[in-house]
């Protein structure tokens, strides 16, 4: 079996960026959500293929918080990158900013997804630990493993 060297967060960041148009509009005049899911999902489907080299399928959406509207002709831009990894699968965590004509952005959403490795018969394969630089970092790991926690106690109540 062959040792899969740490990766920083930092290797596998992605940033995408849109500007809504009148198909991303839902009938009450505001991005629609699944639109942005759609977006939310891609994102962190490229930071997972980056920290693992693999391909990669998404086992669940954590947590998808919005947290303020977008409207058509904003710029919107959706940050990602790895907050935690277990022997075959990652959390990625995606942010999406509303970006003014100024260039300041306003969060408007928070996603967790979980993506899994898939080796070439599209079975999980491990993935690379993650290394920790920054105690920004290391929390985000603890907040990581936590959810984890709470992730497989929910598949143990719902089986």
């Amino acid at each position: 079996m062959a040792i899969l060297m740490e990766k920083s967060p930092d290797q596998s960041r992605a940033e995408q960026v849109h500007i809504i148009m009148k198909s991303d509009i839902n009938g009450a005049g505001r991005l629609f959500g699944g639109r942005l899911m759609e977006w939310i999902d891609v994102v962190a489907g490229v930071v997972a293929r980056r920290h693992c080299n693999h391909n990669v399928t998404t086992a669940c959406i954590d947590n998808l918080v919005f947290k303020a509207a977008a409207y058509c002709g904003n710029v919107v831009v959706l940050k990602g990158q790895v907050t935690f990894v277990g022997s075959t699968s990652m959390e990625v965590r995606v942010d999406t900013f509303a970006e003014a004509l100024d260039g300041t952005q306003e969060m408007i959403n928070r996603a967790y997804l979980v993506m899994v490795a898939l080796d070439e018969n599209d079975k999980p394969t491990a993935v690379p630990p993650l290394r920790l630089d920054t105690p920004e970092q290391r929390e985000e790991w603890a907040a990581g493993q936590r959810r984890n926690d709470l992730r497989r106690e929910r598949r143990r109540l719902d089986y």
